[in-house]
């Protein structure tokens, strides 16, 4: 199978953790996209959902799911999201798509976090993709010297030859070379540097369960 048709797979798959009459956390990047369009076919069951980007609200709101925001719901059953990295603990790089912030915000609001995604986002240790870290654009030049003294390169993240915006209105560093080995000290410290929005690590908001697209199905494994 292709990494498309994984991708489907585990966002169809992602239909059974969905409780009628519930509201849904909705994450952000290609594979969502396929649970979105998955969701659709059950939208006359929930209420709505409650989006982690723009992007994501556009595309729920397009296929007739009512979207709320975040302040207007006390706790979410359930949130949906893919991965850029996933371990064998559930801890997760997130951010390729530069929702980190959202993500995590949606994610602490609710009970159980599904990851999606297909076999090549399992790693052994969390580092080889590199690190989205959102950040306050006038700390950008300390943060990338702190993160050099972790033995990590951090570089601004472009779009169109111009740093990106986040739907927060800050910016992205990428970080490459870390090896991180311990997910809730290195999360726990690089939140508190000054400047830091939110650091690409779940660890706090760990995955609950990763249905995993591989190219004999979808293997669950819960954390």
């Amino acid at each position: 199978m292709t990494q498309d048709e994984l991708k489907a797979l585990v966002g169809q798959a992602a239909l059974q953790y969905v409780t009628p009459g519930d509201i849904v956390g909705v994450g952000t990047g290609s594979t969502v996209n396929k649970f979105i369009d998955a969701l659709a076919t059950m939208k006359d069951q929930i209420p709505g959902a409650v989006s982690s980007s723009v992007a994501s609200t556009a595309r729920l709101k397009a296929l007739g799911i009512p979207v709320f925001e975040a302040n207007e719901v006390a706790e979410l059953s359930v949130y949906i999201d893919g991965a850029d990295e996933i371990d064998a603990q559930g801890h997760m790089i997130k951010g390729g798509g530069a929702a980190l912030t959202r993500e995590k915000i949606v994610a602490a609001q609710s009970r159980r976090f599904i990851c999606i995604a297909d076999e090549s986002k399992m790693v052994k240790a969390l580092g080889a993709f590199p690190l989205p870290v959102e950040v306050i654009p006038m700390a950008t030049a300390r943060l990338i010297r702190q993160f050099a003294a972790l033995g990590g390169k951090a570089h601004l993240r472009l779009k169109d030859g111009a740093p990106l915006v986040t739907d927060n209105g800050q910016h992205i560093l990428d970080v490459t070379g870390l090896q991180i080995t311990d997910p809730l000290a290195f999360e726990s410290e690089v939140n508190q540097w000054p400047g830091v929005v939110t650091v690409g690590v779940f660890a706090h908001q760990k995955a609950s369960v990763c249905l995993l697209g591989t190219s004999s199905g979808v293997k669950t494994l819960t954390f």
